[in-house]
C-alpha cells in the first residue's frame, strides 16, 4: 500500500483525521475524506487512469469537473451495484470504494486493443462509412458484430439495481442553479425577500470556484470564509433549501427544470441507513438563475492527450482543494491570463513551474511581471510543439515563435504535468436548452446568452463575466431582481486575472497531415480529422459533428466544441457566428437510469390497480385479465370447466336470471359547472342541453381527425352537474381532452373536472331477476319501470350507502349500475351477492361482458375502431348532432375522404359452419382466388361463441358493409379460408325488449 507521496504536507480541505483506502484496478490506495477518486490517484501518483475510445491511447484526468472526458471508471458498490462511466474527479472518495478502468484488455497497462493506435492511419473519420459495404455478405456475421462488440464504453450492469430511487416535485420563487461565487450572491439577495428560494450545485459543497481560491478576499474576508458566512446566512432563512450533490440536467418549459440529487454514495455502505441513493427533483420555478460557471477550453497540440497533461485550472484545484501535487516539475503552457494565477499557486505551493505563452510578449507583459515576481520562470512568445511519454507525460516540447509567424528551433522542457489553458468557454447548456438564444462575444470568444424565452437571467462566468467582483455584483442583481427586488450590490473582491488569445490550434513546424492533436478526447477526434470532413463536402457543425463524432462523448463537448467550431469556421473562411453551435440536449451530464425511474420498478413498473370486489373475486377462484392498468376478473370457472365452458354458463345465467359484474374500472369523470352543459356539448358529437336531470345518454367523443376516441354512459345529476364515464383505458386520456380544452381553448366555461374514478365502487346487476335481487335493499328510490326506465339515475341509498344508481345495460338485459363509495364496495357486492343465492345469481366477468354486448351488436372502443372509424363507420352516425354549431371533430366529418363510399362499415358474420370461430384481426375478403396481391375488403373485430344463438357470431368492419348484407365473403383462417355471411350486427334481441323488462 502506497503513503501518497504525492500528498502535500498541508494545506487543502480534506479531513486529514479522517483516512481512507479504496481500489482501483485490484491496487489499494490511501486517502482522506474530502478526496475524490480523482485526487486520491494524483496523491499516489497514479496518472494513468483510461483508454480512449478509438485508438485506445494511454490517458489520464483531464479535468477534475464533469468535463471529464478520458478518466471514466466503473464504480463497484456491491453486487448490483457496479456503474460504469463514472469521472474520477466527480466520484467522493469513501472508505472501500472499489473501481476500475475502462476499455481495456486484459489491463490498463497491457492493452491489446492500442493495436488501433498503430492502425490509425486507417481509422480516420468516417472509415466505417467507406470501410464496411463489401463484401456484402459480411455485413451480417463481420462487420455488424465486432461494431456493436466494440461500440459504448464500460459494461452495462447485468444483475438487478438493489438501490432504492426517490422524486420529488417542487415548487419554488426562485430557483438558483450553481453555488459558486454568483449562485451563492444570487442566493444572499433572492433570501432578503422571503420569498422561496432553492440553491442547487453539482459540488459536494457550495462555493465554486472559490473552494480552490486561496489568495483572494470578498469585502476584506478570505474566499473561502466568505463562504461559510455566505451559508451561514441561508441557513438563517427558512425559506432558503440548499441542495449540494444535486445537478440542474435539464431546463424545460415554463421553467420546468430537471434536477438529481445525490444522496448515499458519498457515504460508507453502513450509514445510508437505506436511504434512496439519488433523488430526481422536479422544480416549477416562478424565476431561475443561471449562475453556471464556465469551463476551461484545452490547446490543441501533438500528443495533447499524453497521461498528466490537464487542464490548468484542475491543477489549481488539486493542489489547493485537495493538498495534491499532481507533478513535482510543472509546464503551463498558455494563450491566456488566468494560467498565471495557477503558477502562482502552484510555485507557492512548492512546486518547480515554467509558464509557456503562446502570446508575444507584448501581449503578456503584465502577467509576466506578475509570474516573474513570484519566482516563475515564462517563455512568452513559445508555441507548443508535441509532449513525449507514453503512459505519463515525461517532457514538452516547445518553439520560439518568429515575427513572421514561422517557428523556430525546438527544445524540450522536462516535466511530469503539464497544465494548459487555451481560455474559457461559458456553460450556456441550460440556457440553451430553455430556447434562450446565444450571441457570439467576439472580445470574449464565446457564446453567451442574449435572447431570453423563459423567466430566466444569467449571471456570473455562464455570462461571460469573469471577474470576480464582477461576478458577485451580477449574481446579486440577478437574485434580487428574480425575487422582485430592487436592489443592487457593489462588491471589493481581487482582482481577478482574465482575458486570453484563442488559438484553435497552436503553430507548428511540423506536418499537420502526419501529427496527431487532439480536439475531441475521448472519442479520438483530432484537428486533422475536422479538416478531412470539410474537404469531403461537410460543411455544417451538425453534419461535421456526426461525421467526426466530435462532440458525441459522454463530455458533450464541454471541452472541445469551441476548439472543433473555430477549426471548422477557420477551415470554411467563415465568421464563427456564421457557422453557429451544435445543439445543447439534456442532460447535461450522463443520469443514472435508477434517477429517472425512481420507484417505479418491479411491482410499480407497471403498477396493478384493484377494485375494491378484487379480493372476493380472488377467493371465489375468479381468472384475471390485466385491462388497461387495472386486474379484472376474466372468468369464474368451476371444477372441470375450462374458460368456454365458464364462460357459456355466465352467459346463459345473464340472459336467463341474473349476473353480477365489477364495472368499477370504468373511468368516472364529473363535470360540474354552470357552463356543464355547454361543454359536454362542445366535447362529444350529440347534443345534452336538453337533457333533464334524472336521465343518461349514451355519448360518443371523437379526435379533432373526426374518429372516434371514447364512448361512455353520461348521467345528469342536475342542472349543473354530470357524472360521465369512459372505457377503463380511456380516463387518463379523456380527461387529460377535456382539460386541454377547458383550459386552453374555452377558458371562458365556468366548468370543474374532477377525476372519481377511485371514488365510486360500480356494481352492475344484469339480467331478467336484477330488479329482485335489487329492491330489497334500495331505499328512497322506486325502481318501477315508470319511475325508473332504462336510461335514468338516481341518488337515494343501496344497503344504507349513498348510491348513484343507474339504470343502463351493456348486455341488453334489464340492467342497473350501482355506483356506491369506494370503501363499501365489497360490502354491498357481498350483500346483493347474498341476497341473489335464492334467485341463481351468477359472478362473471370481462369475458362473457364481451360476448354478451358482441350479441348485442354494442362496440368496443379500441376493438371495433382502430384510429380510423368515424360514428358513421359503426352505425352511429345518426347520433351526431346536425343542429349544433360546433364539436370536437366536427369539421373533420366533412372531409370527403370520410364521405367517400367504399369506407368500412361495421357488419355481422355468421360463418357457414356455426361452429367455427374466426380470429379477431383476420382479413376479410370476397375472393380468395384473386391473384396475389388479394383486395381486402375489412377484418374481424371481434368473435366468440354465443350461446343465446347456439352458433358463433363477429363482428367486422367491411368495405361498403351494410350495402352487403347476404353477401358471401371469405375470411382468412390459420387453415386458408371461412365462408361466411354479411348480416346486421345485432344478433339477440333486435327489437331492444328485453331492456326495458316490465315490472315482475
Amino acid at each position: 500500500m502506497s503513503r501518497q507521496p504525492f500528498r502535500l504536507a498541508d494545506g487543502g480541505r480534506v479531513d486529514r483525521a479522517r483516512p481512507l483506502t479504496i481500489r482501483f484496478d485490484g491496487a489499494t490506495y490511501e486517502g482522506y475524506a474530502g478526496d475524490t477518486v480523482a485526487s486520491t490517484l494524483l496523491a499516489n501518483g497514479v496518472h494513468l487512469m483510461g483508454r480512449s475510445f478509438k485508438y485506445h491511447r494511454p490517458r489520464g484526468l483531464l479535468s477534475v469537473g464533469t468535463d471529464e472526458p478520458n478518466a471514466l471508471l466503473s464504480v463497484d458498490r456491491g453486487p448490483g451495484r457496479v456503474d460504469p462511466n463514472n469521472r474520477a474527479g466527480a466520484v467522493e472518495a469513501v472508505d472501500g470504494l472499489v473501481t476500475g478502468s475502462q476499455n481495456r484488455w486484459p489491463s490498463l497497462a497491457f492493452d491489446v486493443g492500442a493495436v488501433n493506435d498503430v492502425l490509425s492511419p486507417v481509422f480516420v473519420a468516417g472509415f466505417y462509412y467507406k470501410t464496411f459495404m463489401w463484401p456484402r455478405s459480411f455485413w451480417d456475421k463481420v462487420y455488424e458484430p465486432i461494431i456493436r462488440a466494440a461500440a459504448g464504453l464500460g459494461v452495462a450492469p447485468k444483475e438487478p439495481d438493489p438501490d432504492r430511487y426517490a422524486h420529488r416535485h417542487a415548487h419554488c420563487d426562485v430557483l438558483i442553479v450553481g453555488a459558486g461565487p454568483a449562485g451563492l450572491a444570487a442566493a444572499l439577495a433572492a433570501a432578503r425577500s422571503g420569498k422561496r428560494v432553492v440553491l442547487a450545485d453539482e459540488q459536494a459543497e457550495p462555493g465554486g470556484s472559490l473552494l480552490h481560491d486561496v489568495t483572494s478576499t470578498i469585502d476584506g474576508v478570505p474566499a473561502q470564509e466568505w463562504i461559510a458566512q455566505a451559508i451561514a446566512a441561508l441557513d438563517a432563512h427558512e425559506s432558503v433549501v440548499v441542495l449540494p450533490r444535486t445537478t440542474a440536467f435539464g431546463y424545460y418549459n415554463h421553467n420546468h427544470v430537471a434536477l438529481v440529487e445525490r444522496i448515499t454514495d458519498h457515504l460508507p455502505s453502513g450509514e445510508t441507513r437505506e436511504a434512496p441513493r439519488e433523488r430526481l427533483w422536479q422544480v416549477r420555478a416562478a424565476e431561475v438563475v443561471l449562475a453556471t460557471g464556465a469551463h476551461e477550453r484545452p490547446l490543441v497540440f501533438a500528443d495533447n492527450d499524453r497521461p498528466g497533461i490537464m487542464l490548468a485550472e484542475s491543477l489549481r484545484v488539486l493542489v489547493n482543494r485537495y493538498a495534491v501535487a499532481p507533478g513535482r516539475e510543472v509546464v503551463i503552457a498558455t494563450t491566456g491570463s488566468s494560467a498565471y494565477t495557477v503558477a502562482a499557486d502552484l510555485k507557492a505551493a512548492g512546486l518547480a513551474v515554467t509558464v509557456v505563452d503562446a502570446r508575444l510578449a507584448a501581449d503578456c507583459v503584465a502577467d509576466t511581471a506578475f509570474a516573474a515576481d513570484r519566482g516563475v520562470t515564462v517563455l512568452p512568445g513559445h508555441t507548443v510543439v508535441g509532449a513525449k511519454g507514453r503512459r505519463r507525460v515525461s517532457g514538452l516540447i516547445v518553439a520560439p515563435l518568429r515575427a513572421d509567424g514561422s517557428v523556430g528551433p525546438r527544445r524540450t522542457l522536462p516535466c511530469d504535468c503539464v497544465g494548459m489553458s487555451g481560455g474559457w468557454t461559458p456553460a450556456v447548456h441550460l440556457f440553451s436548452q430553455s430556447r434562450g438564444k446565444l450571441a457570439y462575444d467576439a472580445a470574449r470568444d464565446a457564446f453567451l446568452p442574449a435572447g431570453h424565452a423563459q423567466a430566466e437571467r444569467s449571471a456570473g462566468a455562464c455570462a461571460g463575466a469573469y471577474d470576480l467582483a464582477a461576478c458577485l455584483a451580477a449574481g446579486f442583481a440577478a437574485g434580487a431582481q428574480a425575487a422582485g427586488l430592487e436592489e443592487t450590490r457593489a462588491f471589493t473582491a481581487s482582482p481577478t486575472r482574465s482575458g486570453f488569445q484563442p488559438m484553435r490550434v497552436l503553430p507548428t513546424d511540423a506536418d499537420t497531415g502526419r501529427v496527431r492533436a487532439f480536439v475531441d478526447f475521448q472519442n479520438d477526434v483530432t484537428a486533422k480529422d475536422l479538416k478531412l470532413a470539410v474537404r469531403e463536402g461537410f460543411h455544417s457543425i451538425e453534419h461535421v459533428k456526426r461525421y467526426t463524432t466530435t462532440g458525441m462523448a459522454t463530455d458533450q463537448g464541454k471541452t472541445s466544441n469551441m476548439n472543433a467550431l473555430g477549426l471548422v469556421a477557420g477551415l470554411l473562411d467563415k465568421e464563427l457566428p456564421a457557422v453557429g453551435t451544435t445543439t445543447f440536449r439534456p442532460p447535461y451530464t450522463p443520469v443514472s437510469f435508477g434517477a429517472l425511474v425512481g420507484p417505479s420498478k418491479g411491482a410499480l413498473f407497471d403498477p396493478v390497480r384493484k377494485t375494491p370486489v378484487d379480493p372476493w373475486a380472488e377467493a371465489r377462484g375468479a381468472v384475471f385479465e390485466p385491462v388497461s392498468l387495472w386486474r379484472r376478473a376474466w372468468y369464474f370457472p368451476k371444477a372441470g370447466e375450462d374458460m368456454h365452458a365458464a364462460v357459456a354458463r355466465e352467459c346463459r345465467a345473464v340472459r336467463d336470471g341474473v349476473g353480477i359484474f365489477d364495472a368499477s374500472t370504468l373511468g368516472k369523470i364529473e363535470v360540474v359547472g354552470p357552463d356543464a352543459a355547454e361543454f359536454l356539448n362542445r366535447m362529444y358529437v350529440n347534443g345534452w342541453s336538453k337533457l333533464a336531470p334524472g336521465k343518461c345518454r349514451y355519448g360518443l367523443m371523437l379526435k379533432e381527425d373526426g374518429f372516434i376516441l371514447d364512448d361512455g354512459v353520461v348521467a345528469r345529476l342536475a342542472e349543473d352537474r354530470f357524472h360521465v364515464t369512459t372505457t377503463t383505458g380511456g380516463a387518463p386520456r379523456v380527461l387529460a381532452l377535456m382539460e386541454d380544452y377547458l383550459q386552453t381553448e374555452w377558458p371562458e366555461l365556468d366548468v370543474f373536472l374532477t377525476s372519481v374514478t377511485e371514488q365510486w365502487a360500480v356494481i352492475a346487476l344484469q339480467g331478467p331477476r336484477a330488479r329482485d335481487v335489487l329492491a330489497p335493499f334500495v331505499s328512497e328510490i322506486d325502481l318501477s319501470n315508470e319511475a325508473l326506465p332504462h336510461m335514468s339515475v338516481r341518488e337515494g341509498f343501496v344497503c344504507g350507502i349513498p348510491t348513484r344508481l343507474m339504470r343502463v345495460s351493456f348486455t341488453g338485459e334489464l340492467g342497473y349500475e350501482i355506483n356506491v363509495p369506494a370503501d363499501y364496495g365489497r360490502a354491498v357486492w357481498e350483500a346483493l351477492w347474498e341476497a341473489g343465492l335464492e334467485h341463481g345469481i351468477t359472478p362473471y366477468g370481462t369475458e362473457t361482458m364481451h360476448v354478451l354486448r358482441a350479441e348485442k351488436g354494442f362496440i368496443i372502443v379500441g376493438q371495433e375502431t382502430d384510429g380510423t372509424v368515424t360514428p358513421d363507420d359503426v352505425g352511429l352516425g345518426g347520433m351526431v348532432s346536425k343542429v349544433k354549431r360546433d364539436f370536437v371533430g366536427k369539421r373533420s366529418l366533412a372531409r370527403p375522404d370520410l364521405l367517400a363510399s367504399g369506407r368500412k362499415q361495421l357488419v355481422g358474420l355468421e360463418t357457414e359452419d356455426p361452429n367455427e370461430r374466426l380470429d379477431e384481426g383476420a382479413q376479410v375478403v370476397a375472393d380468395p382466388s384473386a391473384p396475389i396481391p388479394v383486395p381486402m375488403l375489412g377484418h374481424v373485430t371481434s368473435s366468440y361463441f354465443s350461446p343465446a344463438c347456439g352458433r358463433t357470431i363477429a363482428l367486422a368492419l367491411v368495405a361498403d358493409g351494410r350495402a352487403r348484407m347476404g353477401e358471401t365473403v371469405h375470411v382468412t383462417t390459420m387453415a386458408g379460408f371461412a365462408r361466411a355471411t354479411i348480416r346486421d350486427s345485432v344478433f339477440v334481441d333486435a327489437e331492444g325488449v328485453r331492456v326495458h323488462a316490465r315490472d315482475s
